[in-house]
This record gives C-alpha cells, sequence and structure tokens, in this order.
C-alpha cells in the first residue's frame, strides 16, 4: 500500500466517523421532539378530561341548585293549595306540584348519570397525572442524555476534523480532488479491495496487465469501472507462513 493510500485510507475512515457522528446529532433532535410531542399529547389529553370533569360537575350543581327551586317551590304551592276556594284552583296548584314533581325527577335522573361520567373521568385522571409526573421526568431524564451525548458527538467530530485538517496537506493537490470527487459519488466510500481480479465494490473484473501493475503498488491507482481508488492484499499461503515463521528456539 502506497502512503497516499494509507493517507487516503485514514482520511476515509475519518469522514465516514464524522458522517456517523452528524447523523447522531442531527436525530438526537428529532428524537427529543418525538417524545415531547408524545408528552404534549399526554398532557392535551389530561386538560381535556379535567375540562370534562369540570362540566360535569358544573352541570351537577345547575340541576342540584334547581331541585332544590323546585322544592322550595312545591313547599310554596302545596300551601297555597290549603288556602284554595275553588276546585279548579286546587287542581291548579295541583298541577303545577305535579309538573315541578316531574322536573325534580328528570334533574335527579340526570345527576345520577353525571355522577356516573363523573366517576371513571375522576379515575382515569389520578392515574394520568401520577404517569404525566413520571413521563415529565422521563423526558427531563431523556433531554439531559441528549444534550451530553450531542456535547460529546460534537467534541469527537472536532478532533476528528482536526486530524483530518493535518492529513489534507499532506496529500497531492489531484489526490484530494479525486477523494472529494468521489466521495461525493459513493457516499463516502472511496476505496475497494480487489479480490480474485475484481474490484469489491463494483464487482468488474480488471485488466490483467491493470492488475499487475496494481499488485507491484507503485502508485496510486483508480477502478476503471467505478472510479475508486483500489488496494490489494496479497493472499498469504501457508507455505509463506511457515517460511516466515520463526523456528522455535
Amino acid at each position: 500500500m502506497t502512503a497516499d493510500l494509507e493517507l487516503v485510507t485514514r482520511l476515509q475512515t475519518l469522514d465516514l466517523k464524522i458522517a456517523d457522528l452528524q447523523r447522531e446529532i442531527s436525530a438526537l433532535p428529532k428524537h427529543i421532539a418525538q417524545i415531547e410531542k408524545t408528552l404534549d399529547t399526554h398532557v392535551r389529553r389530561l386538560e381535556a378530561d379535567r375540562a370534562a370533569l369540570s362540566a360535569n360537575q358544573k352541570e351537577r350543581k345547575s340541576l342540584e341548585d334547581d331541585v332544590k327551586v323546585q322544592q322550595q317551590k312545591i313547599s310554596k304551592l302545596r300551601d297555597q293549595m290549603l288556602q284554595a276556594k275553588t276546585n279548579e284552583q286546587y287542581r291548579a296548584f295541583q298541577h303545577e306540584i305535579e309538573y315541578a314533581e316531574k322536573e325534580i325527577r328528570k334533574h335527579e335522573d340526570r345527576i345520577l348519570d353525571l355522577m356516573g361520567e363523573a366517576e371513571p373521568l375522576e379515575t382515569n385522571m389520578k392515574k394520568a397525572e401520577v404517569a404525566l409526573k413520571e413521563e415529565k421526568q422521563q423526558v427531563e431524564s431523556e433531554k439531559n442524555r441528549a444534550r451530553e451525548a450531542t456535547a460529546k458527538d460534537q467534541k469527537q467530530v472536532a478532533d476528528l476534523e482536526a486530524e483530518r485538517k493535518e492529513i489534507m496537506p499532506k496529500l497531492p493537490r489531484e489526490i484530494l480532488s479525486a477523494y472529494e470527487r468521489i466521495r461525493k459519488k459513493w457516499h463516502g466510500v472511496v476505496i475497494a479491495e480487489v479480490i480474485e481480479g475484481r474490484c469489491s465494490a463494483c464487482q468488474i473484473s480488471l485488466r490483467p496487465q491493470f492488475f499487475q501493475d496494481l499488485r507491484r503498488g507503485e502508485q496510486l491507482m483508480f477502478c476503471e469501472s467505478c472510479g475508486r481508488f483500489l488496494f490489494y492484499n496479497p493472499p498469504v499461503s501457508f507455505e509463506h507462513d511457515l517460511a516466515t515463521t520463526p523456528a522455535a528456539q
């Protein structure tokens, strides 16, 4: 592997890591926004239950007040019945009493319905308030973790970019220009290994003479199909291993 290819390889490693960190940094606000949106939905649901319970209680109070008014009215009508001088007056008072009693029964039936509706609302509200308190704590903890992770990632990005700036001047201008062009085209993957005479990225077979030049490793070479930088690691045979292994002492 040439010195330039080693630098290009390191540059690719840095750029891929930077890209991963930047994706993580950009994903964290979206994650926080999503859990805050979920929390807001639960808050609005609790507020709706509170509003429904409040309306329920107001209607019950109004009906209970009206029942009292009707009861007072009945009491007065009965007193007046005792002073009725004619049958017509008596029947008129009796009719008004019956109407008031009918209104009382209607209101009391509605009050019972409202009490039945209020019970699950109150139960759900109490549960929701406890769950919401825990959820708010979890959201705050998650936001703190996100802030810490973002700060850590940003520090890593700064360190990696500093190393990147040190490498760039060491590469010839034409190689650096080719690197940036290939990186943009292939989404950061600029180097491919040659395996069994093929570019491992595009799977195109190399010309025999081109492959021989690559094996010599005298210069930086590009795939004639996809344009990526190429490198070749010759396979090590079992015999080679034996030949290069130091003899036992």
